[in-house]
């Protein structure tokens, strides 16, 4: 891996404490770069407080579990992501993620509609990403599923996504908008917030099935979502980088939560992820303040850890008026 880049002292030491709320590792259904297991040790090593394990096909809360055993000092979050492979906006499939503790509820992302029916070509040289080809084979071998669809075809949030949304809200989870389009996720976050769900992050606005414009990220910023940067977008050439600079400054830093979506075996190491993105915002001109803001405050905020003593005011005070997230099984 010596191709990659190797991150800053400063640029580590700008991260620490963060959590890394968009990773891809081992087991899974895809080949990865490491195992969640080795990567709590390097996360340690890193300074680093935990990360959110994501998965396209299964959750992955009884896996946090098992890592947070092995590796105490490691706060590893699951999550369940809405797919065809947990029945799409299954109810059922939510609750039981909640009660184990899972923190994040992705949307539909390989099987939403607007993926399944997006039209954007990759840009020239960008890498596909891994789940592609298993989608081509599920549907050579006559398993494809119908688009997991979050509207009524008037427009409107259908009723299973509000129930979704309700035990979202009832167990304080963070709702990720997934693959949608720019038109679902300002519908959704807009029926996120009637249901009473407190913490929402727009999945990667720039990634090719997104593209979310300017104007629409800082009417989502506006509704109280953080917008999540994604260090891949960029780094495989999805996105040119000064765009994903000028979003970032334009829609708010402090709108922002960064990650490195890393995993995939010829991206650099997962630990290393999110200073490389600090590196890369450095030179860009963004402050050490914003970096921090990005990378630890508001990761810490989506996942309902507990703010460090440098937190911005208003992170203590949605803390402490959130319920106690230390207490019981956190998955």
């Amino acid at each position: 891996m010596s191709e990659h880049p190797r991150p800053s002292d400063h640029a580590r030491l700008l991260v620490r404490g963060a959590y890394d709320v968009h990773i891809h590792v081992a087991p899974d259904v895809m080949r990865r770069l490491i195992d969640d297991v080795t990567l709590a040790d390097r996360f340690a090593a890193e300074g680093l407080a935990g990360f959110v394990l994501k998965s396209h096909y299964v959750p992955t809360t009884e896996r946090a579990a098992v890592v947070r055993r092995a590796h105490p000092g490691i706060d590893a979050v699951g999550a369940i992501t809405l797919n065809a492979s947990v029945g799409g906006l299954n109810p059922i499939a939510v609750e039981i993620a909640g009660r184990g503790g899972a923190k994040v509820v992705w949307l539909p992302t390989v099987d939403s509609s607007n993926q399944r029916h997006c039209q954007a070509t990759e840009p020239e040289g960008a890498t596909p990403p891994m789940w592609a080809q298993l989608q081509d084979d599920l549907r050579a071998a006559g398993m494809a599923a119908e688009p997991v669809e979050v509207l009524d075809p008037d427009g409107t949030v259908n009723q299973p996504m509000h129930q979704v949304l309700r035990l979202i809200a009832k167990h304080d989870m963070a709702l990720a908008t997934g693959h949608l389009h720019q038109d679902e996720s300002i519908r959704v976050v807009d029926a996120a917030v009637e249901e009473g769900v407190r913490r929402i992050v727009i999945t990667h606005p720039e990634f090719t099935s997104q593209r979310i414009g300017l104007d629409r990220q800082r009417d989502l910023a506006e509704k109280g979502a953080l917008l999540e940067r994604c260090l891949t977008t960029p780094y495989t050439g999805k996105v040119a980088w000064d765009l994903w600079f000028g979003n970032i400054r334009d829609a708010g830093p402090e709108n922002s939560v960064l990650s490195s979506d890393l995993g995939q075996p010829f991206n650099p190491p997962v630990e290393h992820g999110l200073a490389l993105c600090a590196d890369k915002l450095l030179a860009a001109g963004f402050s050490d303040d914003e970096i921090r803001t990005m990378a630890v405050h508001n990761s810490r905020w989506l996942v309902g850890a507990p703010p460090l003593p440098d937190a911005p005011s208003h992170h203590r005070s949605a803390s402490a008026a959130a319920p106690d997230l230390t207490a019981g099984s956190r998955g």
